[in-house]
């Protein structure tokens, strides 16, 4: 399910808006003020993920609670992250490779999914935005910023 279909199906208003770098971040967080956004939702991207930090402060200087995939962008001030476990996915990765090093074809190999999720949450940033994290959600996570 796309994210304007679950936005949807949960009676939300999503409000799509792109910055494709640093100098476009202004201009990203006055729109999402100005159409009164009370979260927000960053997708994946290289470029953005160099100015986690950045984004983080401007989140929290607009008091929109940030979300994303990468748990990296917890540690640098999103709210929370929930996504694949990147080592783990490295890890998988070393096996396909020690395969293919014992003469496995790479077309033969069978193409796997994550399957190993992990939810941070950076209760920093949570009493920052004067939110209040359920302990259910807490004793969730895999990890707890504070």
């Amino acid at each position: 399910m796309s994210m304007a279909e679950t936005a949807r199906a949960l009676g939300l208003t999503l409000v799509p808006v792109e910055a494709r770098g640093l100098d476009a971040l202004e201009q990203a967080f006055a729109i999402m003020v100005r159409e009164r956004a009370q979260a927000f939702v960053m997708q994946g991207d290289s470029v953005l993920f160099n100015h986690r930090g950045q984004i983080a402060e401007m989140a929290l200087r607009n008091r929109l609670p940030a979300a994303a995939v990468q748990r990296e962008l917890a540690e640098a001030g999103f709210l929370l992250t929930y996504g694949a476990d990147i080592r783990d996915l490295y890890r998988r990765s070393a096996v396909f490779v020690d395969k293919i090093f014992k003469g496995a074809k790479p077309a033969d190999l069978p193409v796997e999914q994550p399957t190993k999720f992990e939810l941070v949450i950076n209760l920093k940033t949570a009493k920052a935005l004067g939110l209040e994290i359920p302990p259910s959600l807490l004793t969730r996570a895999d990890e707890v910023i504070e």
